[in-house]
């Protein structure tokens, strides 16, 4: 009996161990819009009798989190399950700058559909005018592995020539 057993765990330990080193979670980037948002946008009817931001059923992340106005990512998620600890990491490439500036967000992803507003707000923005010449966003498990990532167009072109 107990080599029956013994057998049984053997093999069944091949089949744990695989979906052990699977990712936690199958997550699916279905669309970002980026778009410059002012702090009135933000505003809700019931923000007025409560003094509370509301934010509905989307999750709003702020660099500068005292400051509305800037320019936002909206992602729609897609996921199997539930990726708590779960992060964005936005790059952006600005006009007149050579090297991209880098910010993560801490961004927990529920099950199922959701949008998510990634904002880079306060002195992280320049200015409502101006957009980013290419970007790159990421969504990062908490151990830092790439659940699913998307960038503009211009973010795979060649490197700018040298003057």
């Amino acid at each position: 009996m107990r080599l029956l057993l013994l057998a049984a765990m053997l093999a069944l330990a091949p089949a744990a161990a695989l979906r052990a080193a699977q990712p936690p979670a199958a997550l699916k980037l279905v669309r970002i819009w980026p778009e410059w948002r002012t702090a009135e946008s933000f505003a809700r009817i019931s923000e007025f009798f409560s003094g509370k931001e509301n934010p509905g059923d989307q999750t709003i992340l702020r660099t500068q989190p005292a400051e509305r106005a800037g320019f936002y990512f909206l992602v729609r998620t897609e996921s199997k399950a539930a990726v708590p600890g779960a992060r964005v990491e936005l790059q952006v490439l600005l006009p007149g700058v050579e090297t991209p500036k880098v910010f993560t967000l801490p961004a927990p992803i529920p099950a199922g559909g959701h949008v998510t507003l990634a904002g880079l707000t306060g002195a992280d923005w320049p200015d409502a005018k101006i957009r980013p010449i290419a970007w790159h966003l990421a969504v990062l498990a908490a151990d830092g592995t790439v659940l699913a990532e998307e960038k503009s167009f211009l973010w795979a072109g060649p490197a700018p020539a040298k003057k």
